[in-house]
């Protein structure tokens, strides 16, 4: 698969259904991840599947998407984190998703980093959002420390969450 971006500690690359999906499924199928995209029960195989497909898709569409994050050291998947724009979304944005295995230790704030870095110089967005739930207070802590800050709220996000989120962004310096 394509290396899209890499840090110090991670690789951004494509998804890869073979090699990305048990984790993937694993992560998304927790309702503590799902709080912090939205609320709601943890998606079951086929509903990862699905969104793993529409990942996809949007990559296929646009150019680009989220990517499996990989941990350099130990070559295991540790989340999604990318840009993302489907039609009806409020702005470009750049947004991550961890598993809870990873979380605290600093992987989506890197990541993210390294996206708005290239949303800016590769992409040539002038600004980048980040929809958050309202309640997620580790994404607004990550949000925040990229240089973001409090745009504005939106009362639902289409086809994905009937909660309200906030949206947080920065533009291109």
């Amino acid at each position: 698969m394509t290396i899209v971006l890499e840090t110090p500690r991670l690789i951004l690359r494509h998804v890869d259904p073979e090699k990305d999906f048990e984790s993937w499924a694993k992560c998304f199928s927790r309702k503590d991840v799902m709080a912090g995209l939205g609320g709601g029960p943890g998606m079951s195989r086929a509903q990862a599947w699905r969104h793993m497909a529409t990942v996809i898709g949007h990559q296929s569409i646009h150019g680009y998407s989220f990517y499996s994050v990989i941990d350099r050291a130990t070559n295991e998947w540790v989340g999604r984190v990318g840009h993302w724009y489907p039609e009806g979304w409020p702005d470009r944005e750049v947004g991550w998703t961890i598993h809870p295995d990873y979380w605290q230790k600093g992987y989506a704030k890197e990541a993210g980093r390294a996206c708005i870095n290239y949303a800016f110089s590769v992409l040539g967005w002038q600004r980048v959002v980040h929809t958050i739930a309202v309640d997620n207070e580790a994404s607004i802590k990550t949000a925040t420390s990229l240089g973001s800050s409090l745009l504005y709220h939106v009362d639902t996000i289409p086809a994905i969450s009937d909660d309200p989120h906030y949206v947080y962004g920065q533009d291109h310096p």
